[in-house]
């Protein structure tokens, strides 16, 4: 630490009516009520700290340390006429002088820094007037005892109109708000917003979009995917918000020239590639609508396949790379067998099929691929690379003796049972709510996240179906759905301990799963092993009656092995629907039944096993 010499000044008393407020003085805004606070702890107290200042051309002393008690004794005077004999050291203030400007300038900043913080536009231009003088923004920031980030801040804040920095020091607009207009370097533009915005509230967005109403943010998904050399090589000005740490494009214009011309280039990639046509959209996604609107098929490039131990390596990798533990040569690794399993394109369908190319929300290059166009179908048909259609065949096929509506409480039960096995396995929930809120299921969906719930149970009959109570419970809902007090119900909620938190997520998450897609349903119930049977047992009243007599006596043959002019045979098929529903029902639930007719090992895990076709 240097060490400085030792500074001599003169200290006098100084008649109170010379004593002027001088301009190195940061403080010079100050709240009339801490005027009003000091004053009242002077007359009562003394002034326990001198007065620093510098005599000016004129005669007086300007103080440049002590401009709230300099203010405080001048409302004394004023408001008690009487301190002048009463009081005279009060109406003469004891002022150390100066004996040079610079010393007076370290006084000023010295002093201060140790006071209360202050005012954002008093300190913007203590900054302004220091940087003028050739103070660096180091030798700010030391005297002040900041930051050399926040001396830069403020000084830039320094440069803007007067007006504004005067609306910030009456507290007409917050210092946010001033800041906003560091983006616009229009004067007169910038005093016109300051207009309409003085001590009306507005955010800093509106002021922003006020002084650059067409101004895009470099976040934007063109900026990212075009990057801003390429906008500013086109000429493209940029701008800034100096708080907000974000850039601005001020030529959307240019932005969506050089955005286009990208996206064309990236186009033509693709036409080398071998597709048949490729279209660009300057939308962030391919909508449903687009795709039925130009009546395109989709096909999907072919499979690949990895051998076993292939299979086991990605299943590590992937392991680590969930837990952020996987290095490069590993991520290289993993991406290569992904790209193995995801398969690839062939020359066949590509000739015959194209894709749309479009830059998402991210800012990422995106292709909608395997698109095949009306006219191009039959070709493609003729190719094998796509079916044809099946109208006819299905056309052709016997009605199902399922009815649509047993069809749908089949499903609610298939359904329910899934749930069920679900409950086993909160990770595996957590996972599924993960994924599907990433978006990259598109438009499906693997939890009913929605306002309504997701039926499990069967509309007319329940008998024979018993899921887990924790999916039929319903929720503890408050007696007035709105005006509960939702902070203490939470708070209440939360003392209940992690474990009971992560119950009740797990029985709700379950509650709303829906799957959906066939192979993920697929691959989830073997996970959980879901069990239909497990929670649902066909009986007369929630199936056998509900579908026709043949449909019976043929199940009755299949179940039980027998030839269709075996005597059992033919005397079940002269029972009434509802006799036929009776012996079934009774031959799924009582051993004694299946005994009776000699059903085998076979036989009984068959009927154990048993569920309609759809299910």
């Amino acid at each position: 630490m240097t060490i400085q010499p030792t500074i001599t000044a003169d200290e006098t008393r100084v008649p109170l009516a010379s004593l002027t407020l001088s301009a190195m003085n940061p403080r010079q805004h100050v709240p009339e009520a801490e005027v009003v606070e000091l004053a009242e702890s002077i007359l009562a107290a003394g002034l326990i700290q001198n007065l620093a200042g510098i005599e000016s051309a004129n005669g007086g002393t300007e103080i440049v340390a002590g401009g709230r008690r300099l203010r405080a004794l001048q409302y004394l005077a004023e408001q008690h006429p009487e301190l002048a004999t009463e009081r005279p050291e009060l109406m003469n203030p004891p002022v150390r002088i100066a004996p040079d400007e610079t010393t007076a300038q370290a006084w000023a900043v010295a002093e201060n820094a140790a006071r209360r913080d202050l005012h954002p536009a008093d300190e913007i231009r203590a900054y302004g007037r220091m940087d003028e003088s050739g103070a660096t923004p180091a030798a700010i920031a030391r005297a002040f005892a900041v930051s050399e980030k926040h001396v830069y801040r403020r000084l830039k804040l320094a440069s803007l109109p007067a007006p504004i920095i005067d609306a910030l020091a009456a507290n007409e607009i917050s210092l946010s708000a001033a800041a906003s207009f560091t983006i616009s370097d229009d004067e007169a533009h910038s005093l016109a917003v300051l207009e309409r915005c003085r001590g009306e509230d507005w955010s800093d967005y509106q002021i922003k979009k006020a002084l650059k109403p067409d101004a895009v943010k470099d976040s934007d998904r063109r900026a990212v995917f075009v990057g801003l050399d390429a906008y500013k090589a086109a000429g493209g000005r940029v701008g800034g918000d100096l708080f907000a740490s974000e850039t601005l494009l001020d030529d959307p214009a240019i932005l969506d020239e050089v955005f286009a011309k990208a996206l064309a280039d990236a186009a033509d990639l693709h036409r080398r590639d071998g597709w048949k046509w490729v279209e660009t959209i300057t939308e962030s996604y391919v909508g449903w609508y687009q795709i039925e609107q130009d009546k395109l098929a989709r096909i999907y490039r072919a499979e690949g396949t990895l051998t076993e131990a292939d299979a086991e390596r990605y299943d590590e990798l992937a392991d680590l790379a969930n837990g952020d533990a996987l290095d490069e040569d590993g991520r290289a690794e993993l991406e290569a067998l992904q790209a193995a399993l995801d398969g690839e394109w062939t020359d066949a369908q590509k000739a015959h099929s194209g894709l749309i190319v479009y830059v998402d929300q991210r800012g990422t290059l995106t292709a909608s691929e395997g698109l095949v166009r009306h006219a191009d179908k039959a070709d493609a048909i003729a190719a094998g690379i796509m079916q044809g259609s099946q109208h006819t065949e299905a056309d052709d096929a016997p009605k199902s003796p399922i009815s649509a509506k047993l069809a749908d409480d089949l499903s609610r039960v298939a359904t329910g049972a899934r749930q069920h096995a679900l409950l086993r396995d909160p990770d595996l929930l957590l996972a599924l709510l993960a994924y599907q809120l990433t978006g990259k299921m598109g438009y499906r969906h693997a939890l009913g996240l929605r306002a309504d719930d997701v039926p499990n149970l069967p509309t007319t009959e329940a008998e024979g179906y018993a899921l887990d109570k924790r999916l039929t419970t319903p929720a503890d809902r408050p007696a007035d759905p709105f005006n509960s007090d939702l902070a203490k119900g939470f708070r209440a909620f939360r003392k209940k301990g992690a474990e009971h938190v992560m119950a009740e997520l797990t029985r709700h998450l379950a509650a709303l799963a829906t799957i959906g897609d066939e192979k993920l349903g697929g691959l989830i119930d073997k996970e959980v092993t879901t069990d239909i049977r497990a929670v649902w047992t066909p009986t007369a009243a929630n199936f056998f009656s509900r579908v026709g007599g043949p449909y019976l006596a043929d199940l009755w043959r299949d179940l039980l092995d027998l030839a269709a002019d075996d005597e059992r045979a033919t005397s079940f098929e002269k029972l009434k629907k509802g006799e036929k529903a009776a012996k079934l029902e009774s031959l799924f639930a009582d051993e004694a039944t299946r005994e009776a007719h000699g059903v085998t090992a076979a036989q009984a895990e068959r009927i154990a096993t048993w569920l309609p076709e759809g299910m």
